[in-house]
C-alpha cells in the first residue's frame, strides 16, 4: 500500500500500487471528487507520493475505502455492525477513516483504546429499546461516552428524533436515506452536543466547588 495525498483537500488516501498500470492515470477523490492523478513509474520510493492535478488518461484504480482503516494514522470513526459503504462515505465525509467491527464487544474494546470521536451504530436488525445488540457500546460509562458522538443509523428512523435518541441511549438517530445529508445534520446535532455538555460540566464543577 502506499500514500498519496489529494492536493484539493490534503485528504491522505491509501492505494495498492500493485494494482495501478504502468503509466499515468487518475480517479476522482473520495473526499472532495477532485481529480487526483498518480503514476505508478513515480511510486518505487517508499515516501509518500504527491498527487498531481494534472491531465491524465480515464483510467480509474480502485480506491481501497472498503478495507479496514484500523492501522492507518489518522482519527477513526467506528462503524459497530452491519458494514454499509454509505455509512464509511458519511465518516469521511467530516474527516474520519471509518473502522468496522461487526462485533459490538470487539467494538468496545477498540473504543476503549481508541476513543474515537465518532460511533455509528449499525445494527443488522432493529428491536425496541433497548436495542440489545448494541449493548456493549451504549452501556459504556458516563464520563467513557462523553468521550464520543454516538450515532444510531437505520432505515425506520426519524432524522433527529430526540425521544429515539433518548431511549436508545445515543446521541443523534439518522435514517439511512439521510446518510448523504449527513455532514450538516452532524455539524448541527454536534454543535448542541457540545452545549449540552459544557452546561452539564459546569453545574458539576459548580457541585464540586461547594
Amino acid at each position: 500500500m502506499i500514500k498519496i495525498t489529494c492536493q484539493s483537500c490534503h485528504k491522505p488516501l491509501s492505494l495498492d500500487e500493485t494494482k495501478l498500470p504502468m503509466k499515468e492515470v487518475s480517479f476522482p477523490c473520495p473526499v472532495c471528487k477532485a481529480k487526483v492523478t498518480v503514476d505508478r513509474r513515480n511510486l518505487e520510493s517508499p515516501q509518500e507520493a504527491p498527487a498531481a492535478p494534472e491531465q491524465a488518461a480515464p483510467s480509474a484504480p480502485q480506491e481501497h475505502h472498503d478495507e479496514d482503516h484500523e492501522n492507518e494514522f489518522g482519527s477513526k470513526a467506528l462503524v459497530v455492525g452491519a458494514d454499509n459503504p454509505a455509512i464509511r462515505q458519511a465518516a469521511k465525509l467530516i474527516g474520519f477513516l471509518p473502522v468496522v467491527h461487526a462485533d459490538a464487544v470487539k467494538a468496545r474494546e477498540f473504543f476503549m483504546q481508541e476513543f474515537p470521536q465518532v460511533v455509528f451504530l449499525n445494527p443488522g436488525q432493529m428491536t425496541p429499546p433497548p436495542l440489545e445488540s448494541m449493548s456493549p457500546m451504549v452501556s459504556l460509562a458516563p464520563a467513557d461516552r462523553r468521550k464520543a458522538f454516538i450515532v444510531l443509523v437505520a432505515d425506520n428512523l426519524r432524522t433527529l428524533d430526540g425521544n429515539a435518541a433518548f431511549l436508545y441511549g445515543v446521541n443523534l438517530v439518522l435514517a439511512t436515506k439521510d446518510l448523504a445529508q449527513f455532514p450538516q445534520i452532524y455539524r448541527d446535532a454536534h454543535t448542541y452536543h457540545e452545549r449540552l455538555y459544557a452546561s452539564m460540566n459546569a453545574v458539576t464543577r459548580e457541585k464540586q466547588g461547594h
